[in-house]
């Protein structure tokens, strides 16, 4: 052992991550074909649980099991919470039933209910019932949280000390219970009832008088988050403030639980995830792992818009045969079709994600809402501008005249304008009905650009063409 880093020298690789979860998974699956079990503990004795979990996951199912079972018990304790839902629940099935209610039974309360909500309810009735009174106490009032809320995100492995304790005595209630708590860097001072009346960091704790009292010591203004506050609002709090954690009260300011920060990092990673597949018309569901879905799943998350496309783009086809007598005389206009509606696309597509994101972190509120979309309506003007020095000589140049070029010049400023406008008022007209703006948003911008789009480039032609002809 490496006294230093306190990592072993025989370490089966210095890579990090994803990088060394799959040297440890290759390893692992020859050392269990070749049933070589202590050279299997050797192997991940050095190895982080997280890297563990993910090397259990990357190995067939029938090696899983018994990969698991070769893990200390404080050990597949801490590895079982780092799994992947379907892989907890392939282990709960292969293991005996002594073996699942010990695992469940020593989670801690917010990684059993995050397993109890990916498991059937008939599932989870029968492991509810053979807990412990009190673990059952926890994990039903848990789940009684509506789901995505702090009361779901919780832990009630916390401590808490009264304003009447000595500093001594504090750290004497934190050495004790330090074992079997989230976090110890933050201490929670509550009255008799529970009320949450102050905060406590553990630097202040140690270098206090020993003799003086918590309450003269604590920080009384304490940031706290209700049990029904939304999981992004718990996720920016802490994000704000830079906590570790985040006390919870109910509904009468009793302190029932704390967020720990390890559990925000998921939460803005889901929550990340969700926008990025709902910008691209994705229905993305509740699972996390996009690519583990069934691939008829797939097909049906993504069919829903594509086809609602489909029936709004007629609009298109619509306007284009409305306006066919000015493509019959021009044919080339019909060359420039795509560029136009593409470029609107586009456009629309980068205006709405950063009005997205832009609420999704609430710094577009420090701008102002409608200062924001003329803003993007500005940045869309000149984005059409840039494009004319390259956009119209060409038109114009294989139009051999100045009406394609000039048709094409006038709707990319137009278009590009709508577009960027489209694209920022649409996000923030969504959010205020209070649909979801990223779902939303990318299959109506792309629909109204189209149609749009189209529409001004034909009227432009065909009103450039009249004056032809006139003159």
């Amino acid at each position: 052992m490496n006294e230093e880093t306190g990592a072993s020298l025989n370490a089966p690789s210095p890579l990090k991550g994803p990088h060394l979860a799959d040297v440890v998974a290759e390893q692992l699956e020859a050392m269990l074909s070749a049933g070589n079990y202590d050279g299997v503990k050797t192997l991940l004795q050095p190895v982080q649980p997280v890297d563990i979990a993910e090397a259990i996951g990357n190995l067939p199912l029938i090696l899983q099991a018994l990969a698991f079972r070769l893990l200390s018990k404080n050990e597949a304790i801490e590895v079982y919470e780092y799994l992947d839902p379907g892989v907890q629940q392939s282990l709960l099935d292969r293991l005996r039933s002594g073996e699942v209610l010990e695992l469940v039974e020593s989670m801690s309360p917010d990684d059993r209910v995050r397993l109890f909500d990916e498991l059937p309810a008939k599932v989870v009735r029968r492991l509810l019932a053979e807990l412990s009174p009190e673990e059952r106490k926890v994990t039903a009032q848990m789940l009684g949280y509506q789901p995505e809320t702090a009361g779901r995100l919780m832990t009630n492995e916390f401590i808490d000390l009264k304003e009447f304790h000595k500093v001594s005595q504090a750290l004497a209630i934190v050495r004790r219970q330090a074992p079997f708590t989230e976090t110890i860097y933050s201490l929670y001072v509550t009255d008799r009832e529970r009320h949450l009346t102050g905060i406590l960091s553990l630097r202040d704790l140690v270098t206090a008088d020993p003799e003086a009292l918590i309450g003269d010591v604590m920080t009384k203004d304490v940031v706290n988050v209700r049990t029904d506050t939304d999981q992004e609002e718990v996720a920016r709090a802490i994000q704000r403030y830079d906590f570790l954690a985040l006390p919870v009260v109910d509904s009468e300011k009793r302190l029932v639980g704390i967020v720990t920060v390890d559990d925000v990092i998921d939460v803005i990673e889901q929550e990340a995830t969700r926008d990025l597949y709902a910008a691209g018309a994705v229905q993305a569901g509740d699972e996390d792992d996009y690519f583990q879905s069934n691939l008829f799943v797939v097909a049906r998350r993504r069919v829903v818009w594509l086809f609602v496309l489909v029936l709004a783009n007629g609009l298109t086809t619509k306007v284009i045969a409305m306006n066919d007598d000015v493509l019959k005389q021009v044919v080339l206009l019909a060359a420039f079709i795509p560029l136009l509606i593409g470029t609107g696309g586009n456009v629309g597509a980068q205006s709405s994600t950063v009005v997205i994101r832009g609420l999704s972190t609430q710094r577009i509120q420090n701008l102002g809402l409608w200062k924001s979309v003329i803003r993007e309506a500005l940045a869309g003007a000149l984005l059409g501008l840039l494009m004319l020095f390259f956009v119209v000589p060409f038109a114009w140049w294989q139009g051999e005249g100045p009406l394609v070029g000039t048709a094409v010049g006038i709707s990319l400023m137009a278009i590009t304008t709508l577009a960027a406008t489209a694209g920022a008022a649409l996000p923030l007209l969504f959010d205020r009905m209070g649909l979801d703006p990223a779902l939303m948003s990318a299959p109506f911008i792309t629909t109204a650009t189209d149609v749009a789009g189209v529409f001004i480039y034909l009227r432009t032609a065909s009103w450039l063409l009249t004056q032809i002809n006139i003159n």
